[in-house]
């Protein structure tokens, strides 16, 4: 089952029940935040591949994303229009297209999320790790409520945490077994946890 929701091309990834604060400035994406606001819905936050963040030229966006509900908004001093988003489910977009007014749109199927696992023995250290980061990130992760007993949950914070190239952090968002996103941090965070983003 498909359904169609506005894609917001960005060079980041959003992962499930991370935080996303964005700034809009271009009207197709504030009108895109009116609809949001007025129906309750979410839009999709894809990794740009290739093209601009602005403007309206081509792009080319990755396949698999996450959809993002907005949980705040304010007009900042510089009269752009401040979101406070936090991540939901990935999807996949099966097709898309651009309309007249210049907004990305997709249809998209929802991915199954990922199980609740307990964090192995193995990658014992990395919620320890996680506490210590989370204790400097600041008010955007007062969004995110943790759940330090679910590998899904600690791989995913600390994948959008790590120093990564985007595309890497893609591959960690595709990766369906959770066990796997945390065994291919877990060197990172022994080796270079203080390089990550706190």
């Amino acid at each position: 089952m498909t359904r169609t929701l506005p894609l917001f091309p960005l060079g980041t990834v959003l992962f499930p029940a991370g935080p996303l604060a964005l700034r809009i400035f271009e009207p197709r994406y504030v009108d895109m935040v009116g609809r949001c606001m007025r129906e309750g819905s979410g839009f999709a936050v894809v990794l740009l591949v290739e093209g601009a963040e602005a403007g309206g030229g081509s792009l080319t966006t990755a396949a698999i994303g996450t959809e993002a509900r907005i949980v705040d908004f304010d007009r900042l001093e510089d009269g752009l229009l401040g979101l406070t988003c936090v991540g939901q489910g990935r999807l996949r977009i099966v097709r898309a297209w651009r309309e007249e007014d210049g907004l990305n749109v997709g249809e998209v199927a929802d991915l199954e999320a990922d199980p609740v696992q307990r964090v192995p023995e193995d990658c014992a250290h990395l919620p320890a790790e996680l506490r210590r980061l989370y204790a400097d990130l600041g008010p955007l992760y007062e969004r995110v409520p943790p759940s330090w007993d679910d590998a899904t949950w600690i791989g995913n914070r600390l994948a959008e945490l790590a120093p990564l190239e985007p595309a890497l952090k893609q591959g960690l968002l595709e990766m369906t077994d959770p066990l796997e996103r945390l065994r291919f941090l877990a060197p990172l965070v022994t080796l270079g946890s203080r390089a990550f983003n706190a």
